[in-house]
């Protein structure tokens, strides 16, 4: 390992940047951490104090012999609430400039964990692809778009990934809700939904930035990442009870029904969510010769039985 690559992370104690760390050095990458303050390690990884993203500081020595960057920290989506101007300071601004310091430092390529929402919102049309012109519809998905567009104006090489919603061991947010419905003992009158949305698993993503670090450059572009086939929700329903050793569950009431009582209860937005269609294309990511790892349905099944049925009602 003396002579592998040394990868510089952020954001090694979140979702995805945990699975990063503890994945990167099985593909023979060593790992230096990047960190807002001091903090434990795992053996086999070296770490650097950095502070703040937003403002970063000690950046030369911080990067000093590294190769590439992957950066994976930012405020997530899920943090709803922030300003406009908290997103742009962490998302954009505090990209831009780990990527300044990064060209300073002589890196060969800044692999930046950006987000399907920096081109569509919740919803698309159609299939997604990096050739269509971006239309973010929040503060989350612009400031990743922006971040993305201050990489395009620097020296050095960098790729972007755009991945759509990420499972995994320890995943939140909507993925985690659909989890504790799938839990629960109780018939679930969502088998009429036939609308389909892209899903990536956290070993297909680590693949894809596998695959993008190991590319024969220059890239300066961005990539979507997601598994290949798309699924619907009775069919994500269906894999996580099967992960769980039980039957689909699932009762076909007419999506007009299901949109009727979310209006009257005021979830209408949660509901489009749910029923609305996200289908996105990783075609560019496997011109490169990306292989996905995990096919949709197990990939789901497989986080089902290693989370267990712990939940109410299970």
């Amino acid at each position: 390992m003396k002579n592998a690559p040394l990868i510089a992370l952020t954001g090694s104690t979140g979702f995805v940047g945990r699975h990063l760390l503890a994945e990167l050095p099985k593909r023979g990458y060593r790992i230096r951490v990047l960190l807002r303050r001091p903090s434990e390690v795992p053996d086999g990884a070296s770490s650097a104090v950095i502070g703040d993203i937003a403002s970063p500081q000690n950046m030369a020595a911080a990067l000093r012999d590294v190769d590439m960057v992957v950066h994976s920290a930012g405020l997530a989506h899920a943090m709803s609430g922030h300003p406009e101007d908290d997103y742009r300071a962490i998302n954009t601004q505090g990209t831009i400039r780990l990527a300044q310091a990064a060209e300073r430092a002589g890196v060969r390529r800044f692999v930046f964990l950006s987000s399907i929402r920096a081109q569509s919102g919740p919803v698309a049309e159609g299939v997604l692809t990096e050739g269509m012109e971006p239309g973010p519809t929040d503060a989350y998905g612009r400031s990743k778009l922006e971040a993305e567009r201050g990489l395009a104006e620097l020296g050095l090489d960098w790729a972007a990934l755009r991945p759509v919603l990420v499972y995994g061991p320890g995943v939140k947010g909507n993925m985690a809700a659909l989890l504790s419905l799938a839990r629960s003992s109780w018939p679930l009158p969502l088998g009429g939904l036939k609308a389909k949305r892209s899903l990536l698993s956290l070993d297909n993503l680590t693949a894809a930035l596998d695959t993008l670090m190991r590319a024969q450059g220059p890239l300066r572009r961005p990539f979507i990442a997601a598994d290949p086939d798309p699924v619907t929700v009775p069919e994500i329903i269906a894999a996580l009870r099967e992960g769980l050793g039980r039957g689909p569950g699932l009762v076909p009431v007419p999506s007009f029904v299901l949109g009727a009582a979310a209006a009257l209860t005021g979830k209408t937005d949660a509901y489009q969510r749910l029923a609305g269609s996200l289908v996105a294309s990783p075609e560019a990511l496997r011109s490169l010769g990306w292989q996905p790892i995990n096919r949709t349905p197990d990939g789901l099944a497989r986080l089902a039985r290693e989370a267990g049925g712990s939940a109410a009602g299970a």
